[in-house]
Formats: structure tokens, C-alpha cells, sequence
């Protein structure tokens, strides 16, 4: 029921996460149609789309406080 190309990505990207190509499917779904988070490994700060947008700046170690609250002086 998948393009081969397709198919393929996900089955890596099953295997990379330990689980089943049948859990992957099952976990992007509940994550696109009912909106719910599904537990993925990494930075939860990073994963969390409603703190934290795109790339990392490079200055992140040194300034996490200003990225995290604003300016605070």
C-alpha cells in the first residue's frame, strides 16, 4: 500500500527507533490525526514544537537563559 521508496524510509526508521514498521505507522498517525505527543527519543526541548522552532542557533550552551526567558537586565 506504499510506494517502495517510501516504504523503505520507513522500515529504516522503524528499526532505528526499535520498534515495528506496524508501531511507526501506528504512532504517526496518533500523532497527526489526534494531535497527541508520541514518546521519540532525544531533546524533549527540541522535540517540542510548541517551545522551540527550527535550528539550534549556535550560541544555544552560552545564551540558554536568554533563549529560555528573554532578556533579563
Amino acid at each position: 500500500m506504499l510506494p517502495e521508496p517510501l516504504y523503505e524510509r520507513a522500515l529504516r526508521r522503524a528499526q532505528e527507533k526499535g520498534v515495528s514498521l506496524a508501531q511507526l505507522i501506528r504512532d504517526c498517525l496518533t500523532s497527526t490525526l489526534l494531535g497527541e505527543r508520541v514518546s521519540e527519543g532525544g531533546d524533549s526541548l527540541l522535540r517540542d514544537k510548541a517551545i522551540y522552532r527550527g535550528a539550534a542557533p549556535k550560541n544555544m550552551a552560552e545564551e540558554h537563559d536568554r533563549y529560555l526567558y528573554g532578556e533579563t537586565e
